[in-house]
């Protein structure tokens, strides 16, 4: 089980979380076609430093980079390299800040140039997953409410959830006991309660939900080669609901 917070503690994770929204918030104009996913996580890394606070990924299970940028199949945790970012491409940039020993994750996804119909459809609906997620994250619910919420929208819109990675608590360390996935039943799983702060973050598929992990043991993908989207918040509940620590304006 994650750890219950104090209102004190919560507000060091929103500090996090500012620097975090800051940052995504300023990808929106600095992302471009031609530019390479190194160049994205060197930016990252830059504006994370600039601001007093490390990035936490760095030497993480002994991951080597600042942020994980996936594009297009790939589903999560991509290593930045030389690779181009084209015309058409969705980029998921994910990445943790640690502001003084307190942490705030988020991951979004960003349409590169023109995207197809298609791409755009999915960006929508995992957004709109994302939402309906921490809609169900109130004192008293429990983490099946949440998993099932993401999981009917996906698939009643004809795309599949990722199974092999979830949501998370999070504060002092990345992982903080409590799992959050993105499909389940309603009712089920651990009791959700004012001062937990966790993640949720769904990973949705045009295609089918399985994957495979690269040689390098990081990038996941999806095995059928089709799209996969991503986005995640960093939530804190309160006696008012779900606040959102990593909203962007």
């Amino acid at each position: 089980m994650t750890s219950i917070l104090s209102e004190r503690q919560i507000d060091k994770i929103r500090d996090a979380g500012k620097i975090v929204s800051a940052c995504h918030y300023s990808l929106r104009d600095f992302l471009e076609i031609g530019m390479t996913t190194m160049h994205v996580n060197d930016y990252v890394h830059r504006f994370i430093e600039s601001h007093g606070a490390k990035a936490e990924q760095i030497g993480y299970m002994g991951y080597p980079y600042a942020t994980c940028t996936s594009l297009n199949d790939e589903i999560c945790h991509a290593f930045p390299d030389n690779e181009i970012i084209a015309d058409g491409d969705i980029l998921k940039v994910d990445f943790v800040v640690n502001l003084d020993g307190w942490l705030a994750d988020s991951a979004w996804c960003y349409a590169i140039g023109n995207i197809s119909d298609e791409a755009e459809k999915l960006m929508r609906i995992t957004r709109e997953c994302l939402y309906l997620g921490i809609e169900q994250a109130v004192d008293g619910n429990r983490i099946g409410d949440v998993s099932h919420a993401i999981q009917q929208h996906a698939e009643s819109n004809g795309m599949s959830v990722v199974r092999e990675y979830t949501g998370h608590g999070i504060g002092r360390t990345m992982h903080d006991g409590l799992i959050v996935p993105h499909f389940g039943r309603e009712g089920r799983g651990p009791r959700i309660r004012e001062g937990m702060v966790f993640t949720i973050e769904p990973m949705i598929n045009i295609g089918a939900p399985g994957l495979t992990v690269d040689s390098d043991g990081w990038t996941a993908r999806t095995a059928d080669g089709s799209l996969s989207a991503q986005y995640e918040h960093t939530i804190a509940i309160t006696a008012n609901g779900p606040e959102i620590i990593t909203a962007q304006p």
